[in-house]
């Protein structure tokens, strides 16, 4: 498995309570994953702004980045076929290499979805993986420089995650931040570094600041009917 494919897809998800409970694994695997060491840092820096403050706010980003409009869509066909009938084909086609691979795909995403994507380029062949990942290759770049276009903090540290995935198959990203955003990124980058150091976040439901209170039991009551339900309910 390529654990860099792996620690990627992860962060690339919904920053959903699940995901919150799983950051100290992905912060702890970051830095023997084999990542450039220019990147090492960069990387760390998501996980640890995903576990501060209120987790519905890290949920709100989120989609505000990532969910309106397709010009940062995580979907991949959005910035090639948008709504066209060639959207179709492509994904029937992209399908059939996860399943020719051996790889069960859920049915309750799509196959251009990039952390699924990532996903399954982690476990497949490598000779595979590079095949794919260098086909996307400009899609990964145009939208790397999209999410730095939206200006915000969050989007930075997403768009890391893209040059890190450039990354794997020799590439950088064409869009780099400018001076005064990287003035800035440094500031408050160096605020959250010194926060994480002087005392560290608390990764997972603990970090919640309404741990104690209403939204927590109705989580807790959600999170039972899933159970009882089964895998099918467990869908964002």
């Amino acid at each position: 498995m390529n654990k860099r494919l792996a620690i990627l897809s992860r962060l690339l998800r919904y920053p959903d309570q699940a995901l919150r409970a799983d950051l100290p694994d992905i912060a702890a695997a970051i830095p023997g994953a084999g990542f450039q060491p220019g990147l090492v840092a960069r990387l760390l820096r998501l996980p640890r702004r995903l576990a501060q403050g209120d987790g519905l706010d890290r949920e709100e980003e989120y989609v505000r980045l990532f969910d309106r409009g397709r010009g940062t869509s995580l979907h991949l066909f959005e910035h090639v076929h948008g709504d066209t009938r060639n959207r179709g084909p492509a994904m029937i086609e992209l399908a059939q290499v996860y399943e020719q691979a051996g790889y069960a795909l859920d049915a309750r995403e799509l196959p251009d979805f990039l952390p699924l994507f990532l996903e399954f380029c982690a476990v497949a062949p490598e000779e595979v993986a590079r095949n794919l990942l260098a086909q996307c290759a400009p899609i990964l770049d145009a939208l790397h420089a999209r999410i730095l276009g939206r200006g915000s903090a969050e989007a930075r540290l997403y768009a890391v995650i893209l040059a890190a995935t450039l990354a794997e198959i020799g590439e950088r990203p064409a869009q780099k931040p400018t001076a005064e955003q990287e003035r800035t990124d440094a500031e408050e980058f160096a605020e959250l570094d010194a926060a994480y150091e002087a005392e560290p976040v608390v990764f997972g439901p603990e970090s919640d600041p309404d741990k104690d209170g209403a939204r927590a039991k109705v989580a807790a009551m959600i999170q039972r009917l899933r159970h009882f339900r089964g895998p099918s309910a467990t869908a964002r």
